[in-house]
Formats: structure tokens, C-alpha cells, sequence
């Protein structure tokens, strides 16, 4: 196998764990913090504009080596040795997983299928920055001779997910060009967005790798009629660009052969966005800006590559999932960041984790009996304090939780952001520490209840406390840092993908709903009767 291949609970030190979290679980967090005086040997990173504090868990230096030790049994190392290096790690799909060598720099070497790609991404990237300069410019122009003025990006998955979370995030950065996201196959949302397109000053872009996605077949199809009858022209040619790997279908589609963007199949669409997938992310953020977003992610990988698992970052992000996961039973995550810009990233990281490692067979093909996956979720902070908040705190489930700051403002309004950020650091600490009894009879006192009042409400007020929560301080929205950011996710999922022994980087879970919606479609006008009872009545309901 191209992989090492271990069931985790088989490993020694899985066992060791196992031993280990039956004498701490019932341990605080804070009991750690009075009882621990190595906490800053391997609870506080920094790295570049990076500072990770993963002080707050139920955890003490013993659990921190033994995940440690258990990354390097499963074989993190070489693990990661083959993700950079081209091999084929991709087993289902016969593909090498390689969105990282996107960021590689140019005097790079990567050899897949004895040709070295980094050749070929620095041609294809070339073409993807002259032509957005010259859109950005208002060089190239419209069928009609016009300046381009928006972007209509059309795509689903992470054709969409991808570029309208970077586009959002990045918005202090953006240029004049306005940007569209057309993804759903719903015609009411179609036709809403149809209200805000002048076909004139529109650059429209299909994103589909195989160019065979039916809701962004079916919008393109939809948008190039639409086009036709508005502009009364038999030419699609300045306005419609494709990127995919299906040249010949995009150019049945219609579309110039020098108006499409190459993918490679050795990146996954989750990852794609560094990718000419990210067309409209450099179109409206400009070309240097998304050479930064690149670069960052690049350092990132430098970081992970190269960096011992006890400083480094991903690792120590992938282990204490585990750890909650497989060891407390935790089944979600929170990831809540500080910044309204940052409001698409929990969206984009469900399909980057839930895509990825949603997975029940290991390596072998063997049904797994251990848990694999984590459900994510988030909001922006504060707005999910007055939202779900209460279920983290008070509910009955473990939800670990990804705090995610800044120390500078974009736009330099430092008495927001210090009221931002004290509730960045409040949160974290009231996770931790909860609120006991004599805590809130005395508050209860102080209010001037009497005693039967104090016994009646006191234990609705009461915080058990002991929420881990992670707290990740980055010194300013960037292109550069989102770049980063980006990149440790992903690798997290490497790390956590490699314990659990399974494939991250297939997706054939996605794949059964399409096939039969493409049969069903057909039934809509048909009388064949070749479904259960309660899928032939929803059909005849729609007939």
C-alpha cells in the first residue's frame, strides 16, 4: 500500500490512551493549570503571525506525548513524505493528493507520471494572472466592446465553497469588479440572481472539473441562453471562460479554447482553491494579493513538512481531535471565529472535513468499528454567543471549540475590536472554568432573593465548566495568514485521516444521490414503477 496501513485501536499506544484517559477524565481543566508547571513547554506555539494556545483542554503533558507518540506509530511521518512528494496516496482514485504543490514555488520539483508538474502549474498559473490583469485593467472586454464589471462564478461544491469564503474573507481587499455566486440548482435562486447580471459588463465562469456536474451544467446551459436572447449575438466568446479538465466537452460547450482554465486530477475539489478554481478569487483581489493567499498556504506547508510533531501545528490540531473523538466521544467541533469577514469559513471546513473523513471503511477495504469523522459546525463570534452558545455551555454533549482572533483591526477601530476580542478571551475562560454554586448563590444574595427563591433558581444558573477549546491568535486578516489558515485545516484533516486509517481524499459517499436523481428525473414523465413505496409517491406528488 501506498500508505501505511494500521488500525489505530490495534497500536500499543492506543492502548496506553485508552489507560490513561480512565485516570484523567474526570479531572478539570483547571485542575491541570494548579497542577502543571510545564504548561508552556507544549500548550503555547508560535509560528509567524500564529499563536496557538491549546492550554484549555482536559489534557496534561502524559496525554500530549502519548498523541504524539500515537501520530508516529500510525506513521504520520512517512505519511507526510508521500502526500509532498507525488506518490499516489489517493488508492480509490489512482491519483496523488497534490493541492500542496500549487504553493510550491517555482524552482520546485515534483515528479507524478515522470514529468515534473511544477512546470506545468507555472504555465497554467502565467495564463490565469495575465489574463485577470487584463480584465482588472479593463483591457479585455465585453462582446459589446464594454468594460467587465462582474464576475459570475458557476460551480457547486468546492468550485463555490472554496472561492466565496476567500472572496468574503478577503473583502477589505477587494477591488470594483462585483462578484456573483451562482451554485444551486434551485430555479428561484437562479432567477435572483439573474436580476443583478447585465450580460453586457458580465465575465461568466463555469467551474467544473469533469464539466459533467449537473446543477453547474444545468446553470451554465440555463446562463448561455439567457445570454443569447438578452444580447441578440451568436458569440460567447469574451464573456464566458471555463475551468475544467474536460477540454473537449467545455469546447462542445461553446467556449474558446484559449478561454479555458486547465485543472489537474491530482487535486481534489475541496482543495481547490489555489487551484484556477480560485479565477474569480484573483480576479477580484487581484493578482498579488492571491500570490500572498498562495504563499502563505505554501509556508504553512514548509511548517508541517518539515517541523517536529510537538510544535507543530496541524499535528497538535489532528491529535486532540482524536482525542475527543475516539477517547471522550465527542462528535462535533466548533470552529467560532472572531471576525464577520471569516462568516463562510465554518461552511467551507464541514465539506473539507466532513467530505473528507466521512468515511466507515478503513484502508483495507474492512468495515471500521471505532469512530472516524467529526461533525463541524460554527458562526461568528459574538453572534453565536446569543445563538447555540447556551448548548455549549449548559448542554449535556462535549463540543471542543477552534476560537479563531485577531490582534489588529483592518480598519484600525481599536474600541470595537478590544470589546471583540475581550469576548474572543471571556468565552474560552468561561468554557473552562463554568460557574459554581456558592459562585451563584452569593450573585443570587447580592441580587436580594431569599433563600426558597436561591433554591428555586440556583441550579438553572449553575455552569459545570471543563469545555476544551483551542484559541487561535493571529496577529491580522491577511491574505498571507487566511492563506496559512486555509492550509493548517487541511493538514489536520491529513493527520487525523492517517490515525483513523482511511482515505481522505475520495469522495464516493457523494456520488449515489446523483446517480439516482438522474434516474428519477426520468420517472417524472415516465410510469415505470422501479422504487419503493414511499420514493414512487413522492415522485407521482411531483408529477
Amino acid at each position: 500500500m501506498m500508505l501505511p496501513n494500521k488500525n489505530p485501536t490495534k497500536l500499543k499506544t492506543w492502548g496506553k490512551l485508552i489507560s490513561h484517559y480512565n485516570s484523567i477524565c474526570e479531572k478539570s481543566i483547571y485542575s491541570h493549570f494548579k497542577n502543571e508547571k510545564n504548561k508552556k513547554d507544549y500548550c503555547f506555539i508560535n509560528w509567524e503571525e500564529f499563536y496557538l494556545d491549546v492550554s484549555k483542554n482536559r489534557w496534561n503533558k502524559k496525554t500530549f506525548d502519548l498523541l504524539i507518540d500515537l501520530a508516529k506509530e500510525s506513521g504520520l511521518k512517512e505519511a507526510i513524505k508521500k502526500y509532498f512528494n507525488g506518490t499516489k496516496i489517493n488508492e480509490t482514485e489512482n491519483r496523488a493528493v497534490l493541492h500542496t504543490a500549487l504553493r510550491k514555488k517555482s524552482n520546485s520539483k515534483i515528479i507524478v507520471d515522470n514529468k515534473n508538474i511544477i512546470d506545468s502549474i507555472k504555465s497554467i498559473k502565467s495564463k490565469m494572472y495575465s489574463f485577470c490583469e487584463k480584465v482588472i485593467s479593463g483591457k479585455w472586454k465585453g462582446y459589446s466592446g464594454e468594460k467587465i464589471k462582474t464576475i459570475v462564478n458557476i460551480g457547486i461544491g468546492g468550485s463555490d465553497l472554496g472561492p466565496s469564503m476567500v472572496t468574503e474573507a478577503l473583502s477589505y481587499y477587494r477591488n470594483k469588479l462585483n462578484l456573483i455566486f451562482i451554485s444551486n440548482i434551485d430555479g428561484d435562486h437562479f432567477h435572483e440572481k439573474l436580476k443583478n447580471i447585465d450580460p453586457e459588463t458580465s465575465l461568466f465562469i463555469i467551474v467544473s472539473k469533469t464539466f459533467t456536474t449537473q446543477e453547474t451544467l444545468n446553470n451554465a446551459k440555463k446562463i448561455k441562453k439567457w445570454f443569447l436572447e438578452k444580447t441578440q449575438t451568436n458569440s460567447i466568446e469574451k464573456n464566458f471562460v471555463a475551468v475544467s479538465t474536460n477540454i473537449n466537452k467545455v469546447k462542445s460547450f461553446g467556449i474558446s479554447s484559449k478561454n479555458i482554465f486547465p485543472m489537474f486530477d491530482w487535486v481534489g475539489g475541496r482543495f481547490s482553491l489555489w487551484s484556477c478554481v480560485g479565477l474569480c478569487i484573483c480576479l477580484t483581489i487581484g493578482v498579488k494579493n492571491f500570490k500572498k493567499l498562495i504563499e502563505g498556504g505554501g509556508s504553512m506547508d514548509n511548517h508541517f513538512e518539515n517541523t517536529s510533531f510537538e510544535k507543530n501545528l496541524p499535528v497538535i490540531l489532528g491529535v486532540l481531535s482524536i482525542w475527543y473523538n475516539n477517547f471522550f466521544n465527542s462528535e462535533s467541533e466548533a470552529v467560532i471565529p472572531y471576525s464577520e469577514y471569516l462568516k463562510n469559513l465554518p461552511k467551507y471546513l464541514q465539506q473539507s472535513v466532513m467530505e473528507s473523513n466521512g468515511k466507515s471503511v478503513d484502508r483495507n477495504g474492512n468495515k471500521i468499528n471505532y469512530q472516524t469523522g467529526t461533525i463541524l459546525w460554527g458562526s461568528t463570534g459574538t453572534n453565536a454567543q446569543h445563538a447555540f452558545f447556551q448548548l455549549i455551555h449548559q448542554g449535556t454533549k462535549l463540543i471542543p471549540v477552534d476560537f479563531i482572533g485577531f490582534k489588529k483591526s483592518l480598519h484600525g477601530d481599536k474600541k470595537s475590536h478590544k470589546k471583540l476580542m475581550s469576548n474572543f478571551i471571556a468565552q474560552s475562560e468561561a468554557l473552562m472554568l463554568g460557574k459554581k454554586t456558592n459562585s451563584v448563590i452569593k450573585e443570587l444574595k447580592l441580587n436580594k432573593l431569599n433563600p426558597d427563591e436561591i433554591n428555586k433558581i440556583s441550579p438553572f444558573k449553575v455552569f459545570e465548566g471543563n469545555k476544551p477549546s483551542n484559541s487561535i491568535l493571529i496577529d491580522k486578516l491577511t491574505p498571507y495568514n487566511l492563506g496559512a489558515l486555509i492550509s493548517m485545516y487541511e493538514h489536520k484533516i491529513f493527520v487525523q485521516g492517517i490515525i483513523w486509517n482511511i482515505y481522505s481524499f475520495d469522495q464516493w459517499g457523494v456520488e449515489l444521490g446523483k446517480q439516482l436523481a438522474n434516474e428519477i428525473i426520468k420517472d417524472f414523465s415516465s410510469k415505470s414503477k422501479q422504487h419503493d413505496l414511499s420514493t414512487e409517491n413522492l415522485i407521482d406528488k411531483l408529477k
